[in-house]
């Protein structure tokens, strides 16, 4: 239920009619939403303060339509459903979210790909604040393709331009989650295929980070100090002749009308822990081996 309405009538026309502030209210309890000072601003509760509602700011330059996909978008929501969880920041009441600044929003097509937000989170016995800068991109899947030929065993990477490290990078094929369903697997096939050419086969697919404790939430976090990013790691293994392998090697793939040039390249996996710095890379190897040494994994 909204208590107000708000006073940004020459942006977002009627507010008692705006199916976005409707939504928000239902879903989240109080809402507000203004425009003092030209900056935009949204108020909403959540489970765990509900005697403390939380103001969403606009920074300046973010328009209307981005602040209101900011706050609609699963990034956010799920980063909410977070603090609250089981082991979340909020979940023990020491600490609390005073104010959170939506700071910038990309899009894929018309789905927000990255959001970018500063939180206000207090510990309540200090009074300080906590480090509260956000990249969100949400949950990701990265898979180790392992091809045994004539007693030799390889791993499959693509080579990509990563304009962040101003590097080409070698790394395990990978992928952010399309839609907020959750398909990890299917996700993780589609990406092999886009990335490398090769078809895999679900069924047969093993979920490493499925082997972590249940607290840890059953996912890796590459870069927990500034990014909500959550990889699902699998594995696939499968015998192949050393035709296929001379075939991946160096094979042009990618989504070419996305930006994605990519090539494939196809490494002893003997080498694989020293040929490239990708966390991927890494994670995947300590969770097979680890996993091979405890005896969890199926007969391949």
């Amino acid at each position: 239920m909204c208590l107000s309405r708000s006073s940004l009538s020459k942006r977002l026309g009627n507010s008692s009619s705006s199916p976005f502030l409707l939504h928000i209210c239902r879903s989240r309890g109080i809402c507000r939403m203004s425009a003092e000072s030209e900056r935009l601003t949204h108020k909403i509760t959540i489970p765990s303060q509900l005697g403390e509602p939380i103001q969403v700011v606009a920074a300046p330059g973010v328009s209307d339509s981005e602040f209101r996909s900011a706050i609609e978008c699963s990034l956010f929501k799920r980063w909410l459903n977070n603090l609250e969880s089981e082991k979340g920041i909020l979940a023990d009441g020491a600490m609390s979210l005073k104010q959170v600044v939506i700071q910038g929003v990309d899009y894929f097509g018309k789905r927000v790909g990255f959001l970018k937000f500063k939180a206000d989170i207090v510990d309540k016995k200090t009074g300080k604040k906590v480090p509260g800068i956000v990249f969100a991109r949400g949950p990701a899947v990265a898979i180790l393709i392992l091809l045994e030929s004539e007693g030799e065993t390889y791993a499959v990477l693509t080579e990509q331009v990563r304009v962040p490290t101003g590097r080409l990078v070698l790394e395990l094929p990978a992928g952010m989650l399309d839609d907020d369903k959750g398909d990890f697997v299917g996700t993780a096939a589609r990406e092999v295929e886009e990335e490398t050419g090769i078809h895999l086969n679900v069924g047969d697919m093993i979920n490493l980070t499925a082997y972590l404790d249940p607290s840890t939430g059953s996912g890796v976090l590459p870069s927990p100090g500034g990014c909500d990013e959550e990889i699902s790691v699998f594995l696939y293994k499968r015998h192949v002749s050393k035709e296929i392998i001379k075939q991946l090697q160096g094979k042009e793939t990618g989504l070419r009308d996305h930006g994605e040039l990519i090539k494939v390249r196809v490494v002893r996996y003997a080498e694989l822990w020293h040929v490239t710095a990708d966390a991927k890379v890494l994670t995947a190897i300590a969770l097979y081996e680890m996993a091979k040494k405890e005896g969890l994994l199926p007969q391949l």
